[in-house]
């Protein structure tokens, strides 16, 4: 399974993944900032994007797509064979942003006008 061409798959899906995993994580760092700042509606798009990468998530029984796409190139069993993130981040990473975007999304909801 660990023929050049895997690990040139493997790369390329491992780059797309980290670039999306980092516009939903700025997204969802963005979100408290909006509605701190009063852009209101910046916070209400940011919060309906990353819902609906939470839908996409949950379809796939809380896993990326990507993922899948992914395996079918390794058979690596650490946490962040699919993307370039630390283990332990790629490990805790839906928990983390999970707590993150709810509070985004509470802050926000208090917020409104």
């Amino acid at each position: 399974m660990n023929t050049e061409a895997n690990r040139i798959a493997l790369r390329r899906v491992k780059v797309a993944h980290t670039v999306i995993w980092a516009f939903f994580a700025a997204s969802i760092v963005a979100i408290p900032m909006c509605s701190l700042l009063e852009q209101h509606r910046a916070a209400l798009l940011l919060i309906a994007i990353v819902a609906a990468e939470v839908l996409v998530l949950v379809v796939n029984q809380m896993s990326c797509p990507l993922t899948a796409v992914a395996r079918r190139y390794t058979d690596d069993p650490r946490d962040n064979f699919d993307i370039y993130l630390p283990e332990w981040l790629a490990r805790h990473n839906k928990a983390i942003f999970g707590w993150l975007y709810a509070a985004g999304v509470v802050l926000t909801l208090v917020r409104l006008p």
